[in-house]
């Protein structure tokens, strides 16, 4: 006898299947098998039957749930106990006995044989034939189906993308194309879906169907969410224009060309402090490759644009210290500023129309030579932010201070630095990437975009960055150039990028604008600069983003009902952000009825289903995830506590919070200025905590 959890609820005995109908012992049984083989506790499984609102008998109901349980397992033969333990109940399953434990044994055995590409695709069709349909069907658990659901549709994504990745790269592009005609459908926000579709086609013949579905996906992602292709569909998309050759698509290595096919051209020198000898090794395209990538992101997608008062605070910058000279090699996986130079046929890189005359071009790969590609440029040009809305004052004052001319110096090589800080998804990147464009014309080198973290937030050597940067401005053309550093980690990132300056007599080093979620206040002690720290948006702002994003008629139909969304979103733009990439894919629904809904439980709907990793939830998870454990545990008990923990008396039975931890905690971000008092915690922010901490106790506990 098997159970069956991929699709609905079942029990399965060689041919025979018996689908369970919708009760309350089968949203029992779906939560014991989700964790089959753990024990799970009594809260859990009352939430999962009966959700958050449950009747002053539950603990007795779920008894008589249990046994009705067993007496089924009883009537169709079904050996598998459900044991008593302390404080809950735990099912024992093995792979043979339980889908979903089948799939994973069988995704894991397909990991192991990735040296074999045939015999891994044969495992994970194997494993993906386990799926019988749509998850828990036959289920009515609002708690399954918003807290599992999603996680185990996540599982199946992966391991359809590895399918289509292998049939890739074994040159059957035809397989490839049946299941990415349906996946792209199925899941229209899933851009790696359309990066492997494209590919299919391109490298079946097929360009113009290609393009057509680079056109179609592009169009998607600006009228539903408000942003662009990502980087590297963009440049897939450019190398189907080109008609050049993608190379080999192998398998066991990224099946997408997500850097450029031509080599940069020689850089022009460099120089970087005498301080940090170790961070002027010369560039090659093993070093650069060697480090993960930030996948690329629109701003507005998780960020969305900022809003609010930031106080633009003058300090004179500090002088570069003594430097020498460097000549780094060109790199792959570093994007050049300005037009991305062609490579023709037969004949060394050419500068695209419009773009400004660079040093002499390193020697041109050998015929059929192919460089490795990237998961994402660690640097590219500035990209431009779809609908950008708010923050007026703020994209005016950063917009002058980029635009002014070079403080004084020796040489006159200080850099310009602009501090741009606040919060997790307060719009810092986005007002960034909008105050460099209005301001280019101002630097004719070109404006690059360096992210500071990598893929799983971690920060990046600060001697990897400078690498990285030393080989892009030497490829840029005359001038000066423009770095935003995003979302920097601290302040030992940024320092040796602060002394990075031209040859001799080419005029002021770059500007440099940094994103952070951290204050950094020594940085600009030591090293000067202007500091614009962002708050959320005001309430015209909220509503200004609603009317941008969902249209004028559909908002100004319902005036109330949007002031509402905004204030249910606490005025937090990549809460906005989300929430209009959710009522943009229902444009039936009103506003009214949205506000109802959004206001039942925020954090859980405050995330787009098809893309998980974009939630309010998530980037706060995120953002708590850097703090040293010590501080993050403090905040967890400031956010549950009072709000008078924050004051400086704190409360009679307590005493204050010291003030050196609640400082800390304002510096990375997580308290804001009051009132009351000298800080707060934002509304979202605090209800995430006390969610996670209900979640925890209830859901994950082992007892």
């Amino acid at each position: 006898m098997r159970f069956q959890l991929l699709g609905p609820l079942a029990l399965a005995d060689g041919p025979d299947t018996v689908v369970l109908q919708s009760s309350k012992p089968a949203n029992l049984l779906a939560a014991l098998l989700l964790h089959a083989n753990s024990p799970v506790s009594a809260e859990y499984l009352q939430r999962a039957i009966w959700g958050e609102e449950q009747p002053a008998t539950a603990r007795a109901a779920l008894q008589t749930c249990v046994l009705r349980l067993r007496r089924l397992f009883s009537k169709h033969g079904v050996t598998t106990a459900i044991d008593a333990v302390p404080g809950g109940y735990r099912i024992t399953a093995a792979p043979s006995t339980l889908d979903l434990l089948g799939f994973r044994d069988r995704v894991r055995r397909a990991a192991g044989l990735d040296r074999d590409p045939e015999a891994e695709l044969c495992a994970l069709r194997d494993a993906l034939s386990l799926w019988q349909g749509a998850l828990l069907a036959n289920v009515r658990s609002v708690v399954l189906h918003r807290d599992e659901v999603p996680r185990l549709a996540e599982e199946r994504l992966r391991a359809v993308e590895r399918v289509c990745d292998l049939l890739l790269g074994l040159g059957r592009c035809g397989e490839a194309l049946v299941d990415l005609w349906t996946a792209t459908r199925v899941h229209p926000g899933h851009e790696r879906f359309h990066e492997q579709l494209i590919e299919a086609l391109y490298r079946s013949g097929r360009q113009s169907q290609a393009l057509a579905e680079y056109r179609r996906v592009k169009g998607f992602l600006l009228e539903e969410l408000g942003v662009d292709p990502s980087p590297s569909l963009r440049r897939l998309e450019l190398a189907v224009l080109r008609g050049e050759d993608l190379g080999p698509a192998g398998p066991a290595a990224p099946r997408v060309i997500r850097g450029e096919t031509a080599a940069l051209p020689a850089a022009r020198p460099i120089t970087v402090p005498d301080a940090a000898p170790s961070m002027v090794s010369a560039v090659t395209p093993s070093t650069v490759s060697d480090a993960a990538s930030a996948p690329a992101q629109g701003a507005a997608s998780a960020t969305g644009p900022g809003a609010a008062t930031g106080t633009a605070q003058g300090v004179s910058p500090v002088t570069a210290q003594g430097a020498s000279p460097v000549t780094p090699q060109a790199a792959s996986g570093v994007v050049a500023p300005g037009p991305t130079p062609v490579l023709p046929q037969g004949g060394p890189p050419v500068p695209a129309q419009g773009a400004t005359p660079v040093a002499a071009p390193a020697p041109a790969p050998a015929a059929g030579t192919t460089f490795a590609p990237v998961a994402a440029p660690r640097i590219e040009p500035v990209p431009a932010v779809p609908h950008f809305t708010g923050r007026a004052a703020e994209a005016a004052a950063l917009t002058a201070r980029l635009t002014a001319p070079p403080p004084p110096g020796p040489e006159d090589h200080r850099p310009l630095t602009v501090l741009v800080s606040g919060a997790p998804g307060i719009g810092k990147s986005a007002l960034a990437q909008h105050a460099a464009r209005l301001a280019r014309d101002a630097f004719p080198a070109g404006q690059l975009l360096v992210r500071m973290t990598r893929a799983d937030g971690e920060p990046r050597p600060a001697d990897e960055v400078v690498a990285d940067v030393a080989a892009a401005l030497g490829a840029a053309g005359d001038g000066r150039a423009l770095l935003i550093l995003d979302d920097v980690v601290d302040a030992d990132q940024v320092r040796p990028l602060l002394t990075l300056r031209g040859e001799a007599g080419a005029g002021p080093g770059p500007a440099v604008v940094v994103t952070s979620r951290m204050g950094l206040g020594g940085l600009i002690a030591t090293h000067g600069g202007w500091v614009q720290r962002l708050t959320t948006f005001t309430e015209a702002e909220s509503y200004a983003l609603l009317l941008t994003a969902l249209g004028a008629e559909r908002v100004e139909a319902e005036p109330r009902a949007a002031h509402r969304l905004a204030a249910a979103c606490g005025h937090f733009p990549a809460a906005l952000r989300i929430l209009t990439a959710r009522l943009l894919t229902r444009p039936g629904l009103r506003l009214a009825d949205a506000a109802d809904w959004l206001g039942d439980d925020p954090l859980a709907r405050l995330t787009l289903t098809d893309s998980p990793d974009h939630s309010v939830s998530g980037l706060f998870d995120r953002a708590l995830g850097r703090l040293d454990p010590r501080l993050s545990e403090a905040f967890t008990h400031l956010a549950q506590g009072p709000p008078t923990l924050l004051d400086d008396r704190g409360p009679d039975d307590e005493g204050p919070v010291p003030e050196a931890v609640r400082e800390q905690l304002a510096d990375a971000g997580l308290l804001e200025d009051g009132p009351p008092g000298p800080y707060r915690i934002h509304d979202l922010l605090r209800a995430h905590v006390r969610r996670t901490a209900r979640i925890r106790d209830r859901r994950t506990e082992k007892v």
